[in-house]
């Protein structure tokens, strides 16, 4: 594979990449929420609980403020899931996850232009990129993880205590902490999010496009 490091592991499987993708993923949710009304970027379940909310309170003015982040993030994974069937097998320098993070920095950064009146488009392009990210970055040093929403690496950190707990199976308590790990870096950049867009409104969005270039050239270091 291109995209190999030295010893073998992709690069973009690497600790260093999944904490600044998390980072990247928790500042977007605390970004989309604080300063585009209300809209959670990442965690679509929520927005479909606002959205059938405001369908049977007749709340219609609300209706498509959820419905446009629901839509956009299905075309998120399709987007990605398409690139990577199309390049999966690519020979060079640019593996697909080259791709898909180099689009995110581009949409992000578009996103923090845009004025309040198009909030709307501005929560739809990062549900999109949202939904690339958790679709293309599914793993590091092998453990599967979602680098846009804690529900999943909380129940796997459970579960991992709890075989820990009961049969002390070999590797339960770094799983663990692992698992941990990934929660707390979310908390960090949702909680650096949502300092950053007060201070900063619409621009705040660029530190996430800053974290998402690091790791952009941290995986083409170690191709």
């Amino acid at each position: 594979m291109p995209e190999k490091s030295r010893n073998n592991e992709q690069a973009s499987e690497s600790i260093a990449v999944m904490i600044l993708i998390t980072l990247s993923g928790g500042l977007q949710d605390a970004y989309t929420y604080i300063t585009r009304g209300g809209v959670f970027a990442n965690a679509q379940t929520g927005n479909i609980v606002l959205l059938s909310k405001a369908l049977f309170l007749s709340e219609w003015g609300r209706v498509l403020s959820y419905l446009v982040p629901i839509a956009a993030y299905a075309l998120g994974v399709l987007a990605s899931a398409l690139l990577r069937h199309r390049y999966k097998n690519h020979e060079g320098t640019f593996h697909w996850r080259h791709i898909v993070v180099l689009l995110e920095i581009i949409l992000l950064t578009v996103v923090s232009f845009l004025p309040e009146e198009v909030s709307s488009a501005a929560n739809a392009i990062v549900s999109f990129s949202c939904a690339m990210q958790v679709e293309a970055f599914r793993k590091a040093r092998g453990h599967a993880y979602a680098s846009t929403m804690c529900i999943g690496n909380l129940k796997s950190c459970m579960e991992n205590l709890a075989d820990y707990i009961t049969e002390k199976k070999e590797g339960s308590l770094k799983n663990v902490l692992y698992y941990a790990l990934v929660i707390a870096v979310f908390a960090l950049g949702a909680g650096s999010g949502a300092l950053l867009s007060i201070s900063f409104g619409f621009n705040a969005i660029l530190a996430s496009s800053i974290l998402l270039s690091i790791a952009f050239l941290l995986m083409l270091r170690r191709t």
